[in-house]
């Protein structure tokens, strides 16, 4: 069983930057796909970013394409999201997930969660 915990949430204002960490333990996701979700009330939880087992494809929702990076360290069994030009809806808690597939990451695949860390856009 793999346990995820985030990092790096907060408040920042529009136009801020924040920097998302999740850090692995219990087994390696060294190969597996790993990625953010992110889920605003009342709402669903949506994929944000993904990247693949070895760091070398990367796929982001259209809403943040061009402004988060998705990056991790297998050495360190760690992902981490930039996030930069923050918006308000943006607003949401942002969940780091593990899937079950090397090259792919939507919720049927989720094999491990985070427990989820709050980000808070102010306008």
């Amino acid at each position: 069983q793999v346990q995820l915990v985030e990092s790096g949430g907060g408040l920042v204002q529009a136009g801020g930057s924040l920097r998302l960490s999740c850090a692995a333990s219990g087994r390696t996701v060294s190969s597996k796909a790993m990625g953010w979700f992110r889920q605003a009330p009342g709402k669903e939880r949506d994929l944000v970013a993904v990247i693949t087992w070895s760091g070398g494809s990367t796929y982001y929702a259209d809403s943040v394409k061009g402004r988060f990076t998705i990056s991790r360290d297998n050495a360190k069994n760690t992902v981490d999201l930039q996030m930069n030009s923050l918006k308000p809806e943006d607003t949401a808690v942002y969940y780091c997930a593990a899937s079950t597939a090397s090259y792919r990451l939507q919720l049927d695949l989720v094999a491990s969660w985070g427990q989820g860390t709050q980000v808070t856009v102010s306008s």
